[in-house]
C-alpha cells in the first residue's frame, strides 16, 4: 500500500477514535447557540381562551337562569361569575344565526340568509359563506389560536356535503383545525351521522350513548391535548350541541326528573315563568305578558288523554335541556381543573332562536311523519307515552309549549318579526376580564356582536383581507364596553331581521315588525301566500315596552314610515332583496351531488345526504344490487333513512335477502327471500311501482333474487317530502338509527361481511 494512503487511513482512524470518546458538548456547533425562530404567528400576550357555547331551539323563558321551568344550574353558576344579557338577539332560525355568529356580519351579507335547505339563487340566500366574510375561527387561527368545533355545523350547502366535498365550506375549511359533529340541522341523539374532520365515522359503541355527552367528551379530550401539546397558544372552542332541537331525545333518568311538573299546562306555565322573571329581575317590573296568538289552543280545551301526552312531551324537553346544561357543566369543570377557566372568555348563548313550534298543534311521537300528514291518533300516542324521548321515538312537543317557553314575548322560532323568535338569553363569564360578578346587562345586542367582542378581548384587529380576499366590514359591535358599566349607552344602534318573509327593523330602542304569512306550527305557508306589500307593519317602543305588547303604528305613522324606509335601505345593503317565498326541494333548481339523470350507480362505502335521494319520492323506482357472496354473507347492502321511516336491503344472519320499509307508524313492509344466497355472484332487486301522479301516493314493493320474483306488498301512502331529515343513503352499512332490528352481535350499522358488494344501482322511472 502506498505510504501516503497509509498515513491518510491512520489519521482517519485516530480522528474517529477521538470523536467516539469526546464529550458531545465539547465543541458545540455555531447554529446550536440560539433556538431557531418560531415561524407560527403568536397571539397577543395575555389573549384569553375563548369558549363559545350555542344551544339550539331554546326560548327566552326556558332556563331557570331567566325564569324558566328547567333547572340549569351551570348557566346559573356562570351568571354568578359573570353577566346576564336580557336584550340579546338571534336571527330567528338556525343557519343564519350561526353564519352571523361566526362571521360578525349580517346573515344575508354572508350568503346564508335562510336555513340551508331553503337556499336559492339569490346572493343573500345561496347557502354558502362568501369568502369575503371569513369566520372568527379563521382570523383567530391566523393569529396564534388553536381552534376546534364540536357539534352542529349547518353552514355547508347540501350539494357540497358528500364525502367528496368540496371541503372549503366545511368547518376545517372555515378556520377550525379540529371538527367532530354533524353537518345538518338536526341529529338523532342516540344514533347520529357523525363527521370527524371530513370523514364519516360511526358513533362510539354502547347502549348508554348520547350525542351531547359524546360531544363534551371530545371537547374535554381536545382541551387536554391542547394544554399538553400547545400550552403556549390560547384556544377557541366552539360547542354547538344539537340540543334542544327535535327530535327531543334524552336519557330516561333526566326525563323522569320532571314527571308531573307540567300537568298545569302551557297557559299556567307561561304565567309562572313570567312571575319568576320579574322576581329575578331579568325583565323590567312593568313588563306586560303578551297573549296567546290566535290558532293556538288553550290548555283547558284539550282532552284528558291529550293533556297526558302533551305533559310528557314537555317533560322530555325539560330533561333534554337539563341534561345538556349538565354536560356543559362538565366542560366548565374541565377548564377549572386545567387551570384555564380564569382567563377564558366563556360565552353561553341559550338558543339560536326562540323555542320551536314546528311540532305542530298536537305534538308528535314522530314529528317528521306528522308534519307530512301521517297524523298519530291520541290513543296511539297514549299507548307509547313511556317511550317518548327514547331511541324508538322521534318526538317534538306541542306548539303551545314553544309559545310558553318564549315568555313574555309574542311568537316563536322562525318569526323574525317578533321577539319570541329573536330574543335569546346570553351569559358571559371571564374572571380575569369581568369584575361585576352577577350583573345584568340590557344594552341591545345581536349575534353579529360576538366576533367583534372576541377580537377586542384578544387585542386582534380584524384584517382587511384574509387569504388574499378583501373582507366585508364587520356589522356587529363589540360588547366589551358593557362589561364594566351596566349603564353605558348601547352602541349597536340599528339591526334588521328577516326569515321566510317575516321581517323587522330595530333602531335606537324602536322596532317595526311585519309578520308575513307562514304560521310557525303549520310546516308551510298556510293557504296562498299573500303579497309582501299587503303585510301589516306594527311599531313598538322597546324602551318602555320590553315584551312588544303595545302596537303604536296607528299613533306614530310618520315614525313607522321612516322605519320601513330604514328596513329597505338595510335590506338592500345586506342582500336581503328581493323578498321571495322560499322554495324547498328540487324546485329551487340548485346544484346537486348526483346530477339530474335517472340512473345512479354506487359502490360499497357510498354515503349520500338524504336530500339528494328525495328524488326517489313521488315516483316509481328500481333498486338493484350485485354481490359476490361468500360462505356466510350477512349485513346491509343498501339503506336509506332510519328506524322511524326508511328502507333497508340486507342479508340476514341466515343468509337470506330481506327488504324492509318503515312508513312511520302507519305500516312496515317486510319482504324476505325463501332461502339463503348461494355462494358466488347474486343479483338482488327491489321494484316500487308508484300509484300514478301526485305527491304522497302509495304503491307496490316487489323483491326479486337472481331474476326470480319472491315477495311483494303494498304501501298505502308514501312520504311526500322526506323520511327523517337527519339521515341519508348508505351502501354496505346502515349509518344513523337502524332501519330494522339487526342482530345484536352484528356491530353498529350491521356492516356487510362474508362477501363483496360489486355495485348498487338505482333507476328512477
Amino acid at each position: 500500500m502506498p505510504r501516503l494512503l497509509k498515513k491518510i487511513l491512520l489519521s482517519c482512524s485516530i480522528s474517529a477514535a477521538v470523536a467516539a470518546t469526546a464529550p458531545l458538548t465539547a465543541t458545540p456547533a455555531p447554529e446550536a447557540k440560539t433556538a431557531p425562530p418560531l415561524l407560527q404567528r403568536q397571539a397577543p400576550a395575555g389573549a384569553p381562551n375563548v369558549v363559545l357555547v350555542l344551544l339550539d331551539d331554546v326560548g327566552f323563558g326556558s332556563s331557570s337562569t331567566f325564569g324558566g321551568p328547567v333547572a340549569t344550574p351551570n348557566i346559573d353558576a356562570l351568571a354568578r361569575d359573570g353577566l346576564r344579557y336580557n336584550r340579546f338577539h338571534t336571527t330567528a332560525i338556525c343557519s343564519p344565526t350561526r353564519a352571523s355568529l361566526l362571521t360578525g356580519r349580517n346573515p344575508h351579507a354572508t350568503g346564508i340568509g335562510a336555513v340551508i335547505n331553503a337556499a336559492d339563487a339569490r346572493p343573500g340566500y345561496s347557502g354558502m359563506h362568501g369568502k369575503d366574510t371569513a369566520t372568527i375561527a379563521e382570523v383567530l387561527r391566523q393569529n396564534g389560536y388553536s381552534t376546534a368545533a364540536f357539534g352542529k355545523w349547518h353552514q355547508t350547502a347540501d350539494w357540497e356535503s358528500s364525502a367528496m366535498g368540496p371541503f372549503d365550506h366545511w368547518p376545517t375549511g372555515e378556520g377550525f383545525e379540529t371538527f367532530y359533529g354533524f353537518m345538518g340541522g338536526a341529529a338523532n341523539q342516540f344514533d347520529p351521522d357523525l363527521i370527524e374532520g371530513t370523514t364519516r365515522v360511526r358513533r362510539p359503541a354502547g347502549k348508554d350513548y348520547h350525542l351531547t355527552t359524546d360531544l363534551v367528551d371530545r371537547s374535554i379530550q381536545w382541551l387536554q391535548s391542547q394544554r399538553t401539546l400547545a400550552s403556549t397558544r390560547p384556544f377557541f372552542l366552539y360547542l354547538a350541541p344539537g340540543a334542544t332541537h327535535a327530535p327531543l331525545q334524552a336519557p330516561k333518568q333526566w326525563i323522569d326528573r320532571y314527571r308531573g311538573q307540567f300537568d298545569q299546562g302551557w297557559d299556567k306555565l307561561r304565567e309562572e315563568s313570567f312571575a319568576r322573571q320579574k322576581r329575578l329581575g331579568v325583565i323590567p317590573a312593568d313588563t306586560v305578558l303578551t297573549p296567546r296568538p290566535d290558532g293556538l289552543p288553550a290548555w283547558d280545551s284539550l282532552t284528558a288523554d291529550q293533556r297526558k301526552v302533551a305533559a310528557r312531551l314537555m317533560e322530555v324537553y325539560a330533561g333534554y335541556l337539563a341534561h345538556t346544561d349538565a354536560e356543559v357543566g362538565r366542560l366548565i369543570d374541565a377548564l377549572k381543573a386545567g387551570g384555564q377557566y380564569d382567563n377564558t372568555l366563556f360565552i353561553y348563548i341559550v338558543g339560536d332562536n326562540g323555542a320551536s313550534a314546528e311540532g305542530g298543534i298536537s305534538g308528535s311521537i314522530n314529528y317528521m311523519g306528522a308534519a307530512q300528514g301521517f297524523a298519530e291518533g291520541d290513543a296511539a300516542k297514549l299507548a307509547r307515552i313511556d317511550e317518548i324521548g327514547s331511541a324508538t321515538t322521534y318526538p317534538h312537543f306541542n306548539a303551545g309549549w314553544a309559545w310558553a317557553l318564549n315568555a313574555p314575548f309574542q311568537w316563536t322560532k322562525t318569526i323574525a318579526s317578533h321577539l319570541g323568535g329573536t330574543r335569546n338569553p346570553m351569559v358571559i363569564a371571564w374572571p380575569k376580564g369581568i369584575a361585576d360578578r352577577g350583573g345584568l346587562r340590557s344594552q341591545f345586542g345581536h349575534v353579529n356582536d360576538i366576533a367583534p367582542t372576541i377580537l377586542e378581548a384578544a387585542h386582534i384587529t380584524m384584517p382587511g383581507s384574509v387569504n388574499g380576499i378583501v373582507q366585508k366590514p364587520l356589522d356587529g359591535t363589540s360588547l366589551i364596553y358593557s362589561f364594566s358599566d351596566a349603564s353605558s349607552p348601547e352602541r349597536h344602534h340599528t339591526q334588521y331581521f328577516e326569515v321566510l318573509g317575516h321581517r323587522a327593523i330595530y333602531h335606537d330602542g324602536w322596532m317595526a315588525s311585519a309578520f308575513h304569512s307562514r304560521l310557525p306550527w303549520a310546516g308551510a305557508t298556510a293557504g296562498k301566500p299573500k303579497p309582501f306589500e299587503a303585510d301589516r307593519w306594527e311599531l313598538y317602543d322597546l324602551r318602555s315596552d320590553y315584551s312588544q305588547a303595545h302596537d303604536l303604528a296607528q299613533r306614530e305613522p310618520r315614525r313607522l314610515a321612516a322605519m320601513q324606509k330604514l328596513f329597505l335601505r338595510e335590506a338592500a345593503r345586506n342582500q336581503v332583496l328581493p323578498l321571495a317565498e322560499p322554495i324547498v326541494g328540487e324546485g329551487n333548481k340548485l346544484p346537486t351531488i348526483l346530477g339530474d339523470g335517472p340512473h345512479y350507480t354506487f359502490t360499497a362505502g357510498a354515503a349520500v345526504p338524504e336530500k339528494e335521494m328525495r328524488r326517489m319520492l313521488n315516483r316509481s323506482w328500481t333498486l338493484s344490487a350485485t354481490i359476490d357472496a361468500g360462505e356466510a354473507p350477512r349485513g346491509v347492502v343498501a339503506a336509506m333513512g332510519g328506524n322511524y321511516a326508511g328502507w333497508s336491503l340486507y342479508v340476514d344472519s341466515t343468509g337470506r335477502p330481506v327488504f324492509v320499509c318503515r312508513l312511520f307508524d302507519l305500516k312496515t313492509v317486510r319482504l324476505v327471500a325463501d332461502k339463503p344466497l348461494a355462494p358466488g355472484r347474486n343479483s338482488l332487486r327491489v321494484d316500487f311501482d308508484y300509484d300514478g301522479s301526485g305527491r304522497g301516493k302509495g304503491g307496490e314493493l316487489r323483491l326479486s333474487v337472481n331474476a326470480i320474483p319472491l315477495s311483494s306488498d303494498r304501501l298505502p301512502r308514501t312520504p311526500p317530502a322526506t323520511l327523517t331529515n337527519t339521515e341519508g343513503f348508505d351502501v354496505g352499512i346502515d349509518s344513523g338509527s337502524p332501519t330494522d332490528d339487526y342482530p345484536a352481535t352484528s356491530g353498529v350499522g350491521y356492516p356487510f361481511a362474508g362477501g363483496r358488494i360489486d355495485r348498487v344501482d338505482i333507476e328512477l322511472r
